[in-house]
C-alpha cells in the first residue's frame, strides 16, 4: 500500500529524509549538494554561512533546506498566535516523531525476520524439518486472513513452499497467474470483505472548533477580551447594567467576529490542502484481471491481484513473486537500509512501499492495507506536517520588522496618552477634564486608563500582520487548487512560485513536446524499404517469424484479444506503436508467448538505450533478440536477413542503412532498429542463480528490420515555446533520441528558430558534453538548445552546470534514471501519464497530461503567485501606514484618537483576512508572460510598490488629519459638543474604511493605469467588495453603539465617497511619475552597511 503527499521523500508518505543533503548558499541562493545516494559532491560556501547569520528570513531555496535553518527563522520571528503563524510550516517537532516511529515500526519488523530467520538457520543445522500449521480455509478461499498475512509479513519462505510456493498460494485464493483474478464487482467485494481494502486509517483533519480555537490563541486578542471584561466591569458599575456594557461589550464582539471570519477563512483553506493530499495519493497503476491490462487506483488493489511490475514503480502491496528477470528492490523505505535487494524465487516476498530499481515481474498480491507493515507506517504518521516556501520566510521577516515598528507606534501612544491622562490634560468631548487627581474616583480612572491601554493594543492588532506570511498560503492553496485544472499537480509548495523565477525549461520530447501517440510509419527490412509498411507480403516468411518472435517475447507491452471483440494494445507509446506493427504483419502474440519461453531479460535502458531478451523455442533453439536506438543496435550488427531470408554481410551496406535512418530522423521519426542471434543452448547458465546474473551477448547481431516511428508535435506546442521565449524563459529540449530526429522536432516546435541555429554547441550530442571538463560545461550548457542522445546522467550534468551559471532551472522527467536531475532541480517536473513514481516522488509538480503547454501554464501561475502578494502587501502596508501616523499624530496633539478599538478592529478585518482573499486570489494575466523572470532576490516591495502605497497612505493621512482637526468647520458642524465630536470621528471612520475599499481596486493593477481590467471576472474580489461595503454601511447606519459611530445623513457619505474615489485618479498621476531602478532596499542596505561591518567584527571579536 503506497501513498504520496506534499512533503513525501522517495518512499511514499515518509517525510523527507533528505533534509540534510543539502547546504544552502545564502547569497547566490543555489543548493550546494552534499554527497547523496546519486553520488556528486559540494562543499558549503563561508559566504553563505555568514549571510544565513546576518538574516535568518532569507532562504533562497527551503527545499531540503536543513531543520537547523529552518528552526532559526522561527526563533527570529515576532509571533503573536504562534498556532496560526506556523499552521502551514515544517512541524519539526512532529517531523522528528515521524522519524522516530518510523524506526520503531522498522525495528519490529527486523527482529521478527532475524528471529525467523535464526529459527530456520538452526532447523537446517540440526536436520530437524519445519512445523507449518497447515493452510485453514476462510469462506470460499483456502486460506485465512491472518495467515496470509503472517506468511507475507515474517517472509516465512518454509510455509510457502509447504503451501505449494506461489501456485499453490494462487489456488487456494482463486486468482490465475497469467490472466489474474475476473474482476467482477461481487469478486471484488468479497475479496475486500475477507482480506481487507487497500487503505489505511488516515487522521482526521482539523475541524472548524479547532480552528477557532486556534484564532482565539492570538496574544493581542487575548489581551482585548480581558481589557473588554475589565471595561464592561467598571462601565456597569459606574452607569449601571443598561448602559455600562456598551463599551466593554461592543469591543468583546468585535473580537469575536474577527475570531470567526479568520477561523472559517483558514478552515476553507485547510479543506483545499486536504484536497489536494488526497489526489497526491491516489497513485494509478496496472494490474491484470481477467487476461486484459487494466489502469486502477492503489486503493482498489485486492489481494489476489497480478500486478506487472517494471523500474521505477511502486510495489503497491505485500505480495509474492510470480515471475521476474533482474528484478532489483530498493527496501530503503522499510528497512532503512540503502542496499539493492535482489529478488528470485529464493527471495521472493515483496514489501509495499518499496520501489523497483532495475528488472522487471509480476508479483502476486497477498495482504493490502493496514495489513501490511507500510500501512501500519502510513496510519501512524499520516497527518500531513506542512512546509515552508522562500516567500513566506521573508513575509515572516517583513512581518517581524512591521510588528516590531507597530509595537513601538503603540507603546509610544500608549505613554503620551497616560501622561496627558493622568496629568489632567485629556478632556471629553463636553470639554471637561477626564481625570482630576483627588477628586476622581478609582474605578472611573481605572476605567480610563483601561480604554487608552486598548486603544494601544489595537493598534498592535493593526500593526502587526499575522495574516501576511498567511496570504502566501492562501494564494498558493488557490492556485494549486486552479493549476489541477490546468493539469498541474502541485507536490511542494515551494516549487509554486519557484516557478516563477525560472530561467530556463529543459524539456523532453517524447510526450511533453510531442503527442506520444506513436504509429510505425516507415520500415526497412534489409536494403528493402517496405511499402506500406504493415504489407506482410514483401517479407519472406523467417524473417517474418523472427520479426514475431522477437516483437513478442521482447516487450513489457501487452496484447490481449477478446473474442470477436477488438484487440487492446497496452504498454508504451513505443511498444504499442511496434507490436501494433507487427499485429498488422501476422504476429499471433499469446501464441509465440505460449511457444517458446524466457530464459532471461536484460530491461530497456536510458542509458544503453537498448533492452534484450533470450528465449527458448519448441525445437531448444536459443534466440537473443535486442531491440533499441536504431545506430547503436546497428553498431553491434555484423549481418542482415535480406527479403530472401538469407544472411547477408552488412560491412558494405552499413553506410547505406545509416542513410536510411538519418533520412528518417530528418523526417522528425524515432528510429528503432530490431536484431537478433542464434545462441548455442549449452552456453546458457543452467542454475537460476547464474542465469539472473547473466549477460546477455549484444555482439555478432544480425539485422532483421529498422523502423521510423512518426510522434507529431503536440497542437499549440510552438505557441508556448514562444510565450516562454518572450517571457525570458529559454527552452532547452533534452532528449534520448537521435539528434537529427531531435532537430527536426526543434525545428517543428519553435525551439531552433531556422536550420541555421542547428550547429554545435546549439546542438550537441550527451556523449559530447559529457567528456567536456567542468568549466567548459558550464561554459557550453548557456548556449546549448538541443541535446540529443542524452542518458540521465548527461541531463543532471546540464541541470548542475546552468545552476552555477546562475539560471533557475526547471526540468522535465519520466524515468526511474531522471530522479537526480528531478531532485538537483530548482523545480523538478515530473510526467503523470509516462512519468514511474520514483520520477514522480523525486518531483516538486506531476504534469498531469505530460504536456509541455502546462509547463508554460505552471510559470504562468508561480509568477502570479508572487504577484498576487506584491498586491496584498502594497494594500496591506497603505492601511498600516495611515492608521499608524493617524493615531500617533493625533494621539499626540490632541490627546485622543480618532479611530477606537473596535474601528480599528473593523479596519484589521479589511485589511488582513478580508484583503487577502480579495487581492491574493487574482487570477494570473497575459501580461505576467510579458515581463522578465523575478529574480530570487528581488524585493518584495518593489520601487514602484513604495511610489504607490506611499501617495495613497499620504494622501489618507493628510485629508483625515485636516478632518480631526478641522472637521467641524469643514463639515459646517456649529457646536462643539459629543455629538458634534461623534459626527466628525463617524465621518473619518467611513472615509477611511472607503478609502481601503478603494485603494483595494489600486492595489489589483500596481504598474497599469486601468485598474478595471478584469475585475468582473473575478467574482470573489467583487463579491468581498460588496459585503465590505453592506457591512460598513450597516455599522455607521444601525451599530452605532456598538462602534461609537452615529447615523450620517447622505451630504456626510457622499463626502466620505468623494474623497474615497479620489484615490483612483491619484493613483492614475502617481504611475505617471517615474521611479529608480534601484531598489530602495539597496539604498538602506549601502547606509547600514558600516553598522553592520561594525557590528559583525565585535560580534567575532566575542565568540573569539
Amino acid at each position: 500500500m503506497a501513498s504520496r503527499g506534499s512533503n513525501s521523500s522517495a518512499n511514499g508518505l515518509l517525510p523527507t529524509s533528505r533534509s540534510g543533503r543539502h547546504h544552502l548558499d545564502m547569497e547566490s541562493g543555489a543548493k550546494v549538494r552534499l554527497p547523496t545516494e546519486f553520488g556528486d559532491h559540494a562543499a558549503s560556501s563561508k559566504k553563505g554561512d555568514h549571510d544565513e547569520d546576518d538574516d535568518p528570513f532569507d532562504i533562497a531555496q527551503t527545499k531540503n533546506a536543513p531543520h537547523a535553518t529552518l528552526r532559526r527563522w522561527r526563533q527570529a520571528a515576532l509571533v503573536l498566535n504562534a498556532s496560526r503563524r506556523f499552521r502551514y510550516t515544517l512541524d519539526l517537532k512532529k517531523e522528528e516523531e515521524k522519524d522516530s516511529r518510523r524506526r520503531m515500526i522498522r525495528s519490529h519488523a527486523q527482529v521478527i525476520r532475524a528471529a525467523l530467520l535464526f529459527k530456520l538457520a538452526g532447523e537446517r543445522e540440526t536436520g530437524l524439518s519445519t512445523t507449518v500449521t497447515p493452510a485453514t480455509p476462510s469462506g470460499d478461499y483456502g486460506i485465512g486472513h491472518e495467515q496470509l498475512v503472517s506468511l507475507t509479513r515474517e517472509h516465512n519462505i518454509s510455509a510457502l513452499q509447504q503451501y505449494g510456493g506461489v501456485k499453490g498460494i494462487s489456488s487456494m485464493i482463486k486468482t490465475n497467474l497469467e490472466k489474474g483474478i475476473d474482476g467482477d464487482e461481487a469478486d471484488l467485494v468479497k475479496r475486500r470483505d475477507v482480506f481487507g481494502s487497500n487503505t489505511y486509517p488516515q487522521k482526521k483533519g482539523r475541524s472548524l472548533l479547532r480552528f477557532l480555537w486556534e484564532a482565539w490563541q492570538d496574544l493581542t486578542l487575548i489581551i482585548l477580551i480581558i481589557a473588554a471584561a475589565v471595561s464592561l466591569a467598571l462601565g456597569i458599575k459606574t452607569e449601571g447594567l443598561s448602559h455600562g456594557w456598551y463599551d466593554g461589550g461592543s469591543i468583546a464582539f468585535a473580537v469575536i467576529l474577527v475570531i470567526i471570519v479568520t477561523a472559517v477563512s483558514d478552515y476553507r483553506q485547510s479543506l483545499q490542502f486536504q484536497n489536494l493530499n488526497e489526489e497526491k495519493q491516489n497513485i494509478q497503476l496496472e494490474v491484470m484481471r481477467g487476461g486484459r491490462t487494466v489502469k486502477i487506483s492503489i486503493f482498489d488493489i485486492v489481494v489476489g491481484d497480478v500486478v506487472p511490475l517494471r523500474i521505477g514503480d511502486q510495489v503497491p502491496a505485500d505480495g509474492i513473486l510470480i515471475t521476474g528477470h533482474s528484478l532489483a528492490i530498493d527496501e530503503s523505505s522499510m528497512t532503512g537500509e540503502s542496499k539493492i535487494v535482489h529478488k528470485d524465487q529464493k527471495a521472493p516476498f515483496l514489501m509495499s512501499g518499496c520501489k523497483i530499481a532495475d528488472g522487471v515481474g509480476t508479483m502476486l498480491v497477498t495482504s493490502v492495507g493496514i495489513n501490511t507493515e507500510w500501512g501500519l507506517l502510513m496510519a501512524s504518521i499520516s497527518e500531513d506536517t506542512g512546509e515552508e516556501t522562500p516567500l513566506q520566510v521573508r513575509l515572516n521577516g517583513l512581518a517581524t520588522f512591521i510588528g516590531i515598528v507597530g509595537l513601538s507606534v503603540a507603546a509610544l501612544v500608549l505613554l503620551v496618552l497616560w501622561i496627558r491622562y493622568f496629568s489632567g490634560q485629556t478632556k471629553d468631548t463636553d470639554g471637561k477634564v477626564e481625570f482630576e487627581s483627588g477628586k476622581t474616583s478609582i474605578s472611573k480612572a481605572v476605567d480610563g486608563a483601561v480604554k487608552i491601554f486598548t486603544i494601544a493594543v489595537t493598534i498592535v492588532v493593526v500593526a502587526v500582520p499575522e495574516g501576511l506570511p498567511l496570504a502566501v498560503t492562501l494564494t498558493l492553496a488557490y492556485s494549486m487548487r486552479k493549476m489541477m485544472a490546468d493539469k498541474a499537480l502541485v507536490r511542494r509548495l515551494s516549487a509554486c512560485e519557484t516557478m516563477g523565477s525560472a530561467t530556463t525549461i529543459c524539456s523532453d520530447k517524447t510526450g511533453t513536446l510531442t503527442l506520444n501517440q506513436m504509429t510505425v510509419v516507415e520500415a526497412y527490412v534489409g536494403r528493402n524499404k517496405i511499402h506500406p509498411p504493415d504489407d506482410s507480403s514483401q517479407l519472406h516468411s523467417l524473417v517474418s517469424t523472427l520479426l514475431s518472435e522477437g516483437i513478442a517475447q521482447n516487450t513489457s507491452g501487452n496484447v490481449f484479444e477478446p473474442e470477436g471483440g477488438e484487440v487492446e494494445i497496452s504498454g508504451s507509446p513505443t511498444e504499442k506503436a511496434i507490436l501494433s506493427w507487427a499485429l498488422k504483419l501476422g504476429m499471433k502474440f499469446n501464441a509465440i508467448r505460449s511457444e517458446s519461453t524466457i530464459l532471461h531479460v536484460f530491461p530497456f535502458n536510458s542509458e544503453k538505450k537498448r533492452g534484450g531478451v533470450a528465449v527458448k523455442g519448441t525445437d531448444s533453439k536459443v534466440h537473443i533478440h535486442w531491440k533499441g536506438a536504431a545506430e547503436i543496435v546497428l553498431a553491434s550488427c555484423t549481418g542482415y536477413l535480406d527479403s530472401n531470408g538469407c544472411l547477408q554481410d552488412i560491412t558494405q551496406d552499413k553506410e547505406f542503412i545509416r542513410e536510411a535512418i538519418d533520412s528518417m530522423a530528418a523526417s522528425s521519426l524515432r528510429c528503432v532498429a530490431i536484431a537478433y542471434r542464434p545462441y548455442e543452448m549449452d552456453k546458457v547458465p543452467t542454475e537460476e542463480e547464474n542465469l539472473s546474473q547473466w549477460a546477455l551477448p549484444e555482439d555478432n547481431l544480425v539485422l532483421l528490420a529498422i523502423v521510423g516511428i512518426k510522434d507529431p508535435c503536440r497542437p499549440g506546442v510552438k505557441d508556448a515555446v514562444r510565450l516562454c521565449t518572450e517571457a525570458g524563459v529559454k527552452v532547452r529540449m533534452v532528449t534520448g533520441d537521435n539528434l537529427q530526429t531531435a532537430k527536426a522536432i526543434a525545428l517543428e516546435c519553435g525551439i531552433l528558430c531556422s536550420v541555421e541555429d542547428a550547429t554545435e554547441p546549439n546542438i550537441i550530442e550527451g556523449k559530447t558534453f559529457r567528456e567536456l571538463s567542468e568549466k567548459e560545461r558550464e561554459e557550453v550548457a548557456k548556449k546549448i538548445t538541443v541535446m540529443g542522445r542524452s542518458s540521465p546522467n548527461d541531463k543532471l550534468l546540464l541541470v548542475q552546470a546552468l545552476r552555477k551559471g546562475g539560471d533557475v532551472v526547471a526540468v522535465t522527467g519520466d524515468g526511474t534514471n531522471d530522479a537526480p536531475a528531478l531532485h538537483e532541480a530548482d523545480i523538478g517536473l515530473s510526467m503523470g501519464i509516462q512519468g514511474t513514481e520514483v520520477a514522480k516522488e523525486s518531483s516538486d509538480i506531476i504534469i498531469l497530461d505530460d504536456n509541455f503547454a502546462s509547463v508554460v501554464k505552471v510559470v504562468r501561475w508561480g509568477r502570479s503567485v508572487y504577484a498576487n502578494i506584491q498586491k496584498f502587501i502594497q494594500f496591506q502596508l497603505t492601511v498600516n501606514v495611515a492608521a499608524l501616523t493617524i493615531n500617533v499624530v493625533a494621539a499626540i496633539s490632541a490627546g485622543r484618537v480618532p479611530l477606537n478599538a473596535v474601528q480599528l478592529l473593523w479596519v484589521n478585518l479589511i485589511m488582513d483576512t478580508l484583503g487577502a482573499l480579495a487581492l491574493a486570489t487574482e487570477p494570473p494575466t497575459d501580461d505576467l508572460m510579458h515581463r522578465t523572470p523575478v529574480g530570487r532576490r528581488a524585493p518584495l516591495i518593489t520601487n514602484i510598490m513604495w511610489r504607490n502605497l506611499l501617495i495613497q497612505a499620504l494622501y489618507q493621512v493628510c485629508v483625515l488629519l485636516v478632518l480631526n482637526f478641522m472637521g467641524n468647520t469643514i463639515l459646517g458642524l456649529k457646536e462643539d459638543n459629543t455629538q458634534v465630536a461623534s459626527v466628525k470621528n463617524t465621518v473619518i471612520f467611513n472615509a477611511f474604511v472607503f478609502c481601503q475599499i478603494f485603494n483595494e481596486f489600486n492595489a489589483r493593477k500596481p504598474e497599469e493605469l486601468n485598474v478595471f481590467s478584469g475585475v468582473t471576472n473575478n467574482y470573489l474580489f467583487m463579491g468581498i467588495i460588496g459585503v465590505t461595503f453592506f457591512l460598513q454601511i450597516m455599522i455607521i447606519q444601525f451599530l452605532g453603539t456598538f462602534a461609537k459611530t452615529v447615523v450620517l445623513d447622505w451630504q456626510h457619505w457622499l463626502i466620505c465617497f468623494g474623497i474615497a474615489i479620489i484615490s483612483w485618479p491619484l493613483a492614475v498621476v502617481g504611475k505617471l511619475i517615474p521611479v529608480p531602478k534601484t531598489p530602495v532596499s539597496q539604498y538602506c542596505r549601502r547606509a547600514f552597511q558600516p553598522y553592520r561591518q561594525q557590528f559583525q567584527r565585535s560580534r567575532t571579536s566575542r565568540n573569539a
